[in-house]
């Protein structure tokens, strides 16, 4: 098949991965251009470099270039409150985009969750990389026992946090939360994240606490291990960190839920890990790598279906 024509918006961390990872891997993909704001940034350099359009000029900048007519999906890697304005012109001009920000006007989409569902749509939200790693293992708890309470910590390291993922921390946690009940199944859903500045840099870690209705273990825990599974077949370094965790909750010691009361049944608790490909920043950043790859699937399927219709 033909290549599809995308662009990129947003030079800094994540938007130079994507752009390196479909450059490298996609067979459908194809980048025509990188928009940034700052012209003197290493994700331009680097786009120049590898023979890519480029403006400094942000999304008027996109618009105004030869190449915007023939770029049919648009992935936005810069900031929620940035993306309002992308989502608007980009729509009015006929693109679909892939929203790599937390601004979730598009709906939410984990691509082996729900990402077949929202094909269609001119605006896929992908949520947050703590959401991309966790609410699959969600996901995967709901399918067997209804999930009350599903509770997430994603920890990064610091320097994989560029300015525009700093600028959005409340909304990752807003966006996380909303999506482990919307996307993952869960009555209830909290996110936390945690900027890790150690050094040398520690790898993406994220533990996933669900309290669900009472159930077999081993169904749990085989769900669980299917979703590992999915979830490697785009992002070989998602891993379970040590075995899934069970204790069961009885009437004499409930867990109060603020939300919801009292409760009794089964508590799992998953600890993974996510190694990067290390396309642009090294292997720790497997918060960049989850994310990116989530969004170059989606991407991927999108183009896919275009040709199949």
């Amino acid at each position: 098949m033909t290549k599809v024509k995308t662009a990129i918006i947003g030079s800094g961390n994540i938007g130079t991965d994507l752009m390196i990872k479909i450059k490298q891997l996609s067979e459908v993909l194809e980048i025509a251009a990188m928009v940034g704001i700052d012209a003197d940034s290493d994700g331009l350099a680097r786009a120049r470099r590898m023979g890519v359009a480029t403006t400094h000029g942000g999304i008027d900048g996109l618009t105004a270039m030869a190449e915007f007519e023939n770029i049919e999906i648009v992935f936005d890697a810069t900031s929620a409150g940035a993306h309002k304005k992308h989502d608007a012109v980009l729509r009015a001009a006929g693109k679909r985009i892939v929203d790599l920000t937390p601004a979730a006007i598009g709906p939410y989409t984990i691509p082996p969750v729900n990402m077949r569902a929202n094909l269609a749509e001119p605006n896929v939200n992908m949520v947050t990389c703590g959401g991309q790693a966790t609410i699959p293992i969600v996901h995967a708890v709901n399918r067997v026992a209804n999930v009350r309470y599903g509770e997430i910590v994603a920890s990064i390291a610091s320097k994989s946090a560029g300015p525009g993922t700093r600028a959005n921390i409340d909304e990752f946690t807003e966006t996380t939360s909303r999506a482990i009940e919307v996307v993952g199944g869960a009555d209830h859903g909290k996110a936390i994240i945690v900027l890790n500045p150690a050094e040398p840099p520690l790898i993406m870690r994220d533990t996933v606490y669900t309290l669900s209705d009472d159930a077999d273990e081993a169904e749990v825990e085989a769900s669980i291990l299917r979703m590992v599974e999915e979830v490697q077949s785009y992002v070989p370094g998602y891993r379970l960190k040590q075995d899934v965790q069970f204790e069961r909750v009885g009437g004499n010691n409930p867990i109060h839920i603020p939300e919801s009361g009292q409760f009794t049944g089964l508590k799992t608790s998953v600890f993974l890990e996510v190694e990067g490909a290390a396309h642009y920043l090294p292997a720790y950043a497997g918060n960049l790598d989850i994310m990116t790859s989530a969004a170059m699937k989606t991407a991927e399927a999108m183009a896919r279906l275009r040709e199949a219709v």
